[in-house]
């Protein structure tokens, strides 16, 4: 596991270690056990290192016998081992023990196409000397991030942002579009990026550099849903159980120490409970929780613990709520809106503590039909008997015209639209063009119409998606956007701000191509989300506590802050002059949100997070200042936030 950065000149103009270094250096809290520069001809690449596997010989970048091809990787490859050996077979020399040599030999044989024989968790950047060609690769799910530009005849590639602006800082330019898609999600989606000429590349894609031009292009996609019956229950469970428990043992290939991040769900917990199945150790658990019992969910993890005999580690935080924010607005690069950041932000921190290696239970909700929205999707199936004409009618000519604490004036708005934008709607935080124009500036606004509409994305991937049930094709949609510029975004960003490895074994891909094409009835029956997960889950004997009560994850007390801490603190920034002057908003509307929500007349805590974690971007990345790398100190101490009773081990 590591950061990688580099870049490809115009022909004739050297690359120089200096510059690769200067890229590299901004991650070193991806990887603060080693450096590896290339610096040869017009080409660079570099990586920082965090040695998990081969930690005296697996210093990057790695090449081939001729060192005509050269690799920079970020990631882990689970059938490594196997593929050596068939390599070996056909004549290939190795120097190494690690899995990037591998890719190397791999690459001799298939070209580009040796992404598609590799099963783990990836970035690849890789040049071929003899082709001056650059292959970039990302993983299926998109667990590693991938940036890239294109820009004065250059090409820059790096796992962030800010790799790429220590020598481009002209890149920082931002991304109106991508802004706009921020408004609309909380996070901005795969290919976008807040700026410019940044994009990210897709997961399971690929790109080929050559000649100054390049292509990108899909070499995996979630296979069809629901074109596999197992026949039974029975059948299920006991193929589900087998895919999913080899998921998980063949993550457990590690040189340094590994635990697992246990947060009393149930995917964190099947996954302790096949971790304990294999381990000749107690396996090591890490939980999180904070004063308020509403968003505490220690006790199920306690639980969890003692049923599997681990060493169990848990921590109850009352963070500096500013500092905090402060800080990981600078590290996530991007405008990012998902509050649960800084719980993971700080289990990712106990965790490092202890191991090196933490295996998560991410992924679940979009396998198996978790999330609450797939039931309120499928309760108002009900409204579909509502003309179109009536719909029209009221979000033309009606929705604007109600004063905005009118009750039900959203909710009207929204089952009265068809099923597919009713879901839509609901994923929306701040829809600038439809329902949230008056929050605006008429500028922003009248600029954005001219942009991409950001639900287009949204509405092909559940057109196309590779189903036939409406439910699967919200869970490809889900998929294809907020598990990977969310979910995994904030995982890996606030995992590696610790120096910590997260593995999930969940969504090996494997496992998520088998779990795809179960028939819906496996996931989601009368109204009952994940229904064969938690099958499992009892099979494995996990409490039953944890199986029938409601879904909680990552959630943080917002209306309390909003109302307490951030009342006098943060929030009053959005009032600033420096604030209201970058254009976005109407300030009267922004007065009256905040008035409304500390009067207690209605709740806008979720509204004013999104505004605040907005202008916290601008202050803490865009504008810091450039002799320092933005969002690369994370220095938030334990110490610091720790409850009266402190970590418990």
């Amino acid at each position: 596991m590591c950061g990688i950065a580099g870049f490809v000149n115009r022909e004739g103009e050297r690359a120089t270690s200096e510059e690769v270094r200067r890229m590299i250096n901004t991650i070193v809290h991806r990887g603060p056990d080693d450096e590896g520069i290339h610096a040869q001809g017009n080409v660079g690449l570099g990586m920082r290192r965090l040695s998990i596997i081969d930690l005296s010989g697996g210093r990057q970048p790695i090449y081939n016998e001729d060192r005509s091809v050269s690799i920079v990787f970020n990631g882990e490859i689970y059938n490594f081992l196997e593929l050596r050996k068939e390599l070996e077979s056909r004549g290939h020399h190795f120097y190494t023990h690690t899995d990037t040599e591998v890719i190397v030999h791999l690459y001799e044989e298939m070209g580009a196409d040796c992404v598609t024989r590799l099963r783990g968790m990836f970035a690849i950047a890789l040049y071929d000397e003899n082709r001056k060609s650059l292959l970039l690769a990302r993983d299926r799910l998109g667990k590693k991030p991938l940036y890239y530009a294109l820009h004065g005849g250059r090409l820059y590639f790096g796992s962030e942002i800010k790799t790429m602006l220590a020598v481009a800082p002209e890149l920082k330019a931002i991304d109106s579009e991508g802004v706009l898609q921020f408004f609309y999600y909380g996070y901005v989606p795969d290919p976008y990026s807040a700026f410019r000429e940044i994009r990210k590349l897709p997961p399971g894609h690929l790109a080929e550099y050559r000649n100054g031009e390049i292509e990108v292009r899909q070499y995996w996609d979630v296979p069809q849903y629901g074109n596999h019956d197992p026949g039974s229950d029975d059948a299920c469970l006991e193929e589900m159980e087998q895919r999913l428990a080899e998921a998980v043992r063949i993550r457990l290939i590690s040189d340094v120490p590994l635990g697992a991040m246990l947060s009393g769900g149930v995917d964190s917990s099947l996954v302790v409970a096949l971790m304990a199945k294999v381990s000749s150790a107690p396996v090591k658990t890490f939980s999180i929780g904070f004063p308020k019992t509403d968003f505490n969910e220690l006790e199920y993890a306690r639980l969890v613990a003692a049923r599997f005999g681990t060493d169990h580690h848990e921590l109850v935080v009352e963070p500096d709520i500013a500092e905090t924010l402060n800080q990981i607005t600078g590290m996530m690069e991007e405008p990012f809106g998902d509050s649960s950041m800084i719980p993971t932000y700080f289990v990712s921190k106990l965790a490092r503590q202890h191991v090196t290696v933490a295996l998560s239970g991410d992924g679940g909700d979009e396998l198996f039909a978790g999330y609450d929205r797939y039931i309120v999707n499928w309760k108002r199936r009900h409204y579909n008997f509502i003309p179109p004409w009536i719909g029209s009618l009221y979000r033309d000519h009606i929705y604007n015209r109600l004063p905005s604490g009118v009750k039900g004036r959203k909710l009207a708005w929204n089952i009265t639209l068809p099923s597919r934008d009713r879901y839509l709607d609901g994923l929306s935080f701040l829809p600038a063009l439809h329902r949230e124009r008056t929050l605006f500036s008429r500028e922003f606004v009248n600029s954005a119409r001219n942009w991409a509409d950001p639900l287009r994305q949204f509405e092909r991937y559940y057109d196309e998606a590779p189903a036939s049930d409406q439910l699967s094709r919200l869970l490809y949609l889900d998929t294809k956007t907020y598990l990977t510029a969310d979910i995994l975004a904030k995982v890996d960003r606030m995992s590696m701000a610790n120096s910590l490895e997260v593995r999930c074994p969940i969504l090996d891909h494997e496992f998520v191509g088998w779990a795809a094409g179960l028939p819906i009835h496996y996931k989601f029956r009368n109204g009952t989300r994940k229904f064969m997960f938690k099958k499992l889950a009892e099979r494995l004997g996990i409490p039953s506590q944890l199986l029938h009560r409601r879904k909680q994850g990552f959630s943080m007390p917002l209306v309390h802050w909003m109302r307490k801490e951030l009342k006098d603190g943060l929030l009053p920034i959005l009032l600033e002059p420096r604030t209201l002057q970058r254009g976005y908003f109407e300030p009267h509307a922004i007065s009256t949100v905040m008035d409304e929500h500390f009067r207690g007349v209605r709740d806008r805590a979720g509204l004013l997070w999104i505004l605040l974690v907005f202008e916290l971007w601008h202050r803490n990345f865009l504008e810091a200042k450039t002799s320092e790398a933005p969002g690369t100190s994370p220095h938030l101490s334990l110490q610091n936030v720790l409850s009266p009773g402190g970590a418990v081990s």
